[in-house]
């Protein structure tokens, strides 16, 4: 299960309020699009999703239990510039997460367990089609390259939420048409929750179940530090349903 509830979210930075009143839920298995002008709050509503920071009121429920405080394996994020590390080949930086989290004061696994989870990284890898590429470094890779190895690498700590903050936006259309499709594939095929935002309305409805439109009604200057963005639409996808497998 990755059920999401949130309850009455509010979210001040500084004399700033970003986000005012914000409540929904999100049944596991959706696949949420979130839109709205720049500066609505659609990235530090992801981020509070992390547990990189919290709601100032409210709260966030994960499967009826208040989200932890700090980012966990149950949420993985892809960021629009590509998260990935620079001095690892791409193997290394599927495994990071895992040696990380294993042996989090040496962060490298040795033995029989080290070749179980190069297996499960060099999978992966192939899932996402960079099977071919595991002893490449990042900076030998196109974008749409690095965006693979970016999934790959948020897939590997087995999340329950996978979190996308415009994880398509700097590539080129034809690239990222791709990469839209091997998203729809590994979302069709795992048990995930994916909240993504976007620019892109025809991305929001092609890939989505579901979209949220943030707005901040009142954004003349005086007005901007007193009242923060809310949900102007909530918007279901027909004929998308979370029970069925769509091919795209």
């Amino acid at each position: 299960m990755s059920a999401i509830k949130v309850e009455k979210v509010w979210k001040e930075i500084g004399d700033q309020i970003v986000l005012e009143n914000i409540s929904f839920e999100l049944a596991s298995r959706e696949f949420l699009m979130l839109v709205g002008p720049s500066g609505c709050g659609k990235t530090t509503f992801l981020r509070m999703l992390l547990g990189e920071t919290a709601p100032t009121r409210g709260r966030i429920l994960l499967d009826g239990e208040p989200l932890p405080a700090e980012p966990d394996s149950r949420r993985g994020i892809v960021f629009q510039r590509y998260s990935v590390f620079p001095h690892l080949t791409a193997l290394g930086n599927v495994m990071l997460g895992a040696e990380l989290r294993e042996a989090p004061l040496l962060g490298k696994i040795f033995g029989a367990r080290r070749k179980v989870l190069q297996e499960e990284a060099r999978a992966l890898l192939a899932e996402v089609g960079l099977d071919h590429a595991e002893n490449k470094y990042p900076a030998e890779m196109s974008g749409g390259m690095q965006q693979r190895l970016a999934l790959a690498q948020a897939l590997m700590r087995r999340p329950k939420v996978l979190l996308l903050d415009e994880p398509f936006g700097a590539l080129d259309p034809g690239i990222r048409g791709d990469i839209q499709a091997l998203m729809q594939k590994i979302w069709n095929e795992s048990p995930l929750t994916v909240v993504m935002v976007t620019h892109d309305l025809s991305e929001a409805f092609r890939l989505g179940t579901r979209i949220l439109a943030f707005e901040r009604r009142r954004d003349r200057p005086e007005e901007k530090t007193r009242y923060g963005a809310t949900l102007a639409q909530d918007i279901p996808i027909w004929p998308r349903r979370i029970a069925g497998a769509l091919k795209i």
